[in-house]
């Protein structure tokens, strides 16, 4: 039987993705589907550990999938995913023409539309997964565990988690602490929310608990010694929204008395556990707070002229300086490299931070000096969609609610630690969104597929009796 391209039994089953149409038993398209997944799992495998093969791999992966979608993705192809991707090139190039009007000498040779072009790699990440559960929690484990990996093959090795717990703050050779503990933060909620999954009886339950266990162990340490103030208040606000969510679904789900039961051992645990961290993280906790004080006291004061150049303060005055940039272009922005034009050609602020900054560390601020407006409506549009897709497929009994916990947990996450590093604008933030999203954007492409069979296969009136 001939099924539609992407949308069908075999989009959810193998990786060919519904390419049906063409015979179920094109081995050509068989080949081209398994190809297609195996780049994809290299790619989420090594490009932090490995990145001259992560990297190749992403950009198969990416391409293969995009040209998979165009072909054979009949409806996707006029998914939402696909208008933003063209808003957002749009976009791009809009500011880009003007800002070569306006201020020729400031304006990059050409039009980068890659800056937000490569936020939509997640669409190729879902085509890939094709709608499967299984296939993704495989390719998330498989970052996780690459990322693992990269802590032991860059920097240092174990020496990093020797200096990281005598004091000093490490980053593993992962472009920055932030960026390492933004990795260590993720895997946090990914073990948190798949916890259950993780530890429940059945086959492999022995190596599946003591991997759990070991991961919890190094993204709890990892946290401590990469010493993020950003992480640590995302973590702060998004691992008690998970805990509601999770104590609201089971006392939903299951016998008041059992739900009960369940939720006080969870809190004892917590208890057990979190205790000793906090005394363990309680110092260098401290330490990077109170170094912040004085910046933090100055503004509160409102006397700006007052705040030092510390690490709150840099990020106050380049926050500052973007505010004045933006507001001369609110609506187009600077162009691509608006962010390092916010910073160099200001002129109140001092040389050396010129030197060493060239970036805000925030993302939303960057997006709007650099594409004002119109670039934070697609961004928005873009966390719209995905959002209400998460949700969507919830409801219909397509995604698990692990994974919808997951998605929610994260999303807030993502928010904050992006109000205080521009973890979108480099490849570490890149490939974390784009896993995550294409994970949970598979999920609702899966939806919408089983909401048109079940339409498709409703009794259609006639215009006789029976």
């Amino acid at each position: 039987m001939v099924r539609d391209v992407g949308m069908n039994a075999g989009y959810y089953v193998q990786p060919t993705m519904g390419m049906a149409e063409h015979g179920p038993n094109n081995l050509a398209l068989k080949w081209f589907g398994w190809f297609g997944f195996l780049s994809l799992g290299v790619y989420a495998t090594f490009l932090i550990a490995w990145p001259d093969v992560g990297g190749p791999a992403e950009t198969i992966m990416a391409l293969l999938g995009l040209v998979a979608v165009l072909t054979w993705g009949t409806r996707i192809r006029a998914s939402a995913a696909l208008w933003l991707l063209v808003a957002a090139v749009l976009v791009q190039l809009l500011s880009w023409t003007l800002g070569y009007f306006h201020h020729p000498q400031w304006i990059e040779d050409n039009p980068q539309v890659d800056r937000l072009a490569k936020l939509f790699i997640f669409i190729s990440v879902a085509w890939w997964l094709g709608g499967s559960t299984r296939r993704t929690l495989l390719i998330w484990s498989l970052a996780l565990t690459g990322f693992f990996l990269g802590l032991l093959i860059h920097g240092n090795g174990l020496a990093e988690w020797r200096n990281g717990f005598a004091g000093l703050r490490v980053d593993f050779g992962i472009r920055n602490a932030q960026h390492t503990a933004m990795y260590f933060g993720t895997g946090l909620l990914g073990l948190l929310a798949f916890a259950r999954r993780s530890l429940a009886s059945g086959n492999w339950a022995l190596v599946r608990r003591l991997a759990w266990v070991l991961a919890m162990a190094l993204c709890v340490a990892g946290l401590i010694v990469t010493q993020t103030r950003g992480i640590w208040l995302a973590l702060g606000v998004a691992l008690p929204l998970m805990a509601a969510l999770f104590a609201w679904w089971y006392l939903r789900t299951h016998p008041v008395r059992q739900a009960r039961l369940m939720l006080l051992g969870g809190f004892l645990a917590v208890v057990l556990v979190g205790i000793p961290t906090v005394e363990i993280a309680y110092s260098p906790i401290a330490n990077r707070v109170t170094k912040e004080l004085p910046a933090i006291e100055s503004i509160l004061a409102g006397d700006f002229e007052a705040v030092p150049y510390n690490s709150s303060g840099v990020r106050f005055h380049t926050w500052r300086a973007a505010t004045e940039w933006i507001a001369e272009r609110p609506i187009v922005g600077w162009g691509g490299d608006g962010r390092s034009l916010a910073i160099d050609e200001t002129q109140w602020l001092p040389q050396w931070v010129k030197d060493h900054f060239g970036h805000l560390h925030n993302y939303f601020l960057e997006l709007w000096v650099a594409y004002g407006l119109l670039g934070v409506a697609v961004f928005a549009g873009l966390a719209f969609w995905v959002g209400r897709g998460t949700w969507l497929a919830w409801r219909g009994g397509v995604l698990p609610s692990d994974m919808a916990l997951f998605g929610v947990a994260f999303f807030l996450y993502w928010i904050i630690v992006n109000q205080f590093e521009s973890y979108n604008s480099f490849w570490t933030g890149v490939f974390v969104h784009n896993l995550v999203v294409g994970g949970l954007v598979t999920h609702y492409w899966r939806w919408q597929s089983t909401q048109r069979r079940d339409g498709d296969s409703q009794p259609q009136p006639t215009s006789q009796p029976e």
